[in-house]
C-alpha cells in the first residue's frame, strides 16, 4: 500500500506542535536537514526508514503509524487538552504526557497480546447528586475489591490497574497538577498522576482521577490541580469517591476520640489510612466525628516522609535498589509494568530492540535494567 504522505506529513506536524516544538529543534533532535524535514511536514518528500524510526523515537509513538495509513492517534485528546490548559505545560511536561499516552498505548498492546483480562467495574448510573454519586460508586469499588467496610486499601495502583485503567506515576514540573484522565482511542482509560506530589498526595490522586475515569470519559480530557475549585461538582464527586474510597467511615468512626490526640496520634492515625493529615481532618469533619478546632489541630500535623509507605517501593529494597526504582517510578516504570514489559520479551512477542523503547531506554540502560530486576537477559 502505498503511503500517503499528506497524511505522514500531518502526522509529523501535529505531534510536532504537541511538544510544543519548532521545525527548527525537530531538524536540530533528529539531525533531518531543515529543508527536508519541512518537506516532509508539507506531503512532498517521501523520509527514509531511517528518518522514520528516528522521529518516532523523538516522538515516542510507534513508527507503523507513520508508514500506515491508519488516523487513531490521541491528537483529538491532547489538543483539547493544551487548548484548554497549554499554559500548565512546558516543554519537559508535554513529553512526559507524551511518554505517559506511550506507555499506555504498550501496555494496552502487551496485554492483549499475553491475554491477560481484566475485571470490569461499572459504577450505578450517575442520578445527579454528585456527592451521593461519589459516595456510592466508592462503596460499590470497595465491594468489586472484596474489603471489608472497615479495611483500608493497602495498594490503590494495583487495583485501579485490575480494571483494566492504565495508571501511571509520571514526574511532572509543575506542581500544581496532580494528574489527569484521558480516554485514549486505542488504550482506553489513562491516569497521570504527578510522582512530584507527596506519596499519599499521589495516592488521593490516583483515587480522584479513577472517578473521572468511571464519570466523565465522555467529557474529554481533564486536569487536576492541587487546589480544586469547590464549585466544581465533578471535582467534588471526584473527591468524595477517592475521600470514601481510602477512609471509609466504618474505620473512621470506631477510632479513638480525637479530640484526645496529640501529634503523635494524628501521624499514626493518618499513616495507617496512608493519607496526608490534611486528608484525615476533612474525612473525620465531613462524617460529623471533630469540631473545627480538632480539625485545624489534625490539619497542622504532618506524617514525616520517612514513615509514609509506597506499595511500589517495599521497606524491603535495599537502599540502592530503593533509589533506582524511584527513578524509573518518575518516569512511569513501575514493577508491574516493567513485568509486563519482560514477560512479552520471554514469550517472544517482542524484540529486544522494542524491549529497549517500552522501558524508554537504550541498550546499555536495558542491561543495568535487567540486573535491577535479577535478569541475566530479556529472556530469563
Amino acid at each position: 500500500m502505498a503511503i500517503n504522505l499528506s497524511a505522514l506529513g500531518s502526522k509529523v506536524s501535529r505531534y510536532r506542535i504537541q511538544l510544543a516544538l519548532t521545525v527548527e529543534e525537530v531538524s536540530a533532535a533528529t539531525r533531518i536537514p531543515l529543508e527536508r524535514l519541512c518537506s516532509v511536514e508539507a506531503g512532498e518528500v517521501e523520509p527514509t526508514g531511517d528518518e522514520v524510526l528516528i522521529l518516532a523515537d523523538l516522538f515516542r509513538c510507534d513508527f507503523k503509524f507513520f508508514i500506515s495509513n491508519e488516523q487513531v492517534a490521541p491528537f483529538e485528546q491532547t489538543e483539547i487538552l493544551y487548548r484548554a490548559h497549554g499554559k500548565e505545560f512546558s516543554k519537559d511536561d508535554r513529553r512526559a504526557v507524551q511518554e505517559f499516552l506511550y506507555l499506555c498505548e504498550t501496555e494496552a498492546f502487551l496485554t492483549k497480546e499475553l491475554g491477560i483480562k481484566h475485571r470490569q467495574f461499572k459504577a450505578a448510573p450517575p442520578t445527579g447528586h454528585f456527592k451521593k454519586d461519589g459516595v456510592s460508586a466508592a462503596t460499590g469499588f470497595r465491594r468489586f475489591n472484596q474489603h471489608e467496610h472497615n479495611a483500608v486499601p493497602r495498594d490503590v495502583y494495583r487495583e485501579i490497574r485490575e480494571t483494566g485503567a492504565h495508571v501511571f506515576r509520571r514526574k511532572l514540573g509543575n506542581s500544581k497538577v496532580s494528574g489527569l484522565f484521558m480516554l485514549h482511542p486505542t488504550a482506553g482509560k489513562c491516569i497521570l498522576v504527578n510522582y512530584s506530589e507527596d506519596v499519599y498526595r499521589q495516592r488521593f490522586s490516583a483515587a480522584h482521577e479513577m472517578a473521572h475515569a468511571l464519570f466523565d470519559a465522555s467529557d474529554g480530557p481533564s486536569i487536576t490541580y492541587v487546589q480544586t475549585d469547590k464549585d466544581d461538582r465533578r471535582e467534588l464527586r471526584a473527591n468524595t469517591f477517592a475521600s470514601r474510597y481510602l477512609m471509609p467511615p466504618e474505620f473512621l468512626r470506631q477510632l479513638p476520640d480525637p479530640k484526645r490526640w496529640v501529634e503523635a496520634d494524628v501521624q499514626h492515625w493518618a499513616n495507617e489510612l496512608r493519607v496526608s493529615c490534611v486528608a484525615l481532618g476533612i474525612g473525620l469533619k465531613a462524617e460529623g466525628l471533630i469540631s473545627e478546632a480538632v480539625f485545624q489541630h489534625i490539619k497542622s500535623c504532618r506524617v514525616p516522609r520517612n514513615l509514609k509507605v509506597d506499595p511500589e517501593l517495599p521497606d524491603q529494597l535495599a537502599p540502592r535498589q530503593r533509589e533506582r526504582k524511584a527513578r524509573l517510578l518518575e518516569r512511569g516504570l513501575s514493577d508491574s509494568y516493567v513485568a509486563l514489559c519482560l514477560d512479552a520479551a520471554s514469550q517472544g512477542v517482542i524484540t529486544r530492540g522494542r524491549l529497549a523503547e517500552a522501558l524508554l531506554c537504550d541498550y546499555e540502560e536495558l542491561r543495568d535494567l535487567l540486573s535491577l530486576y535479577g535478569r541475566s537477559s530479556y529472556g530469563h
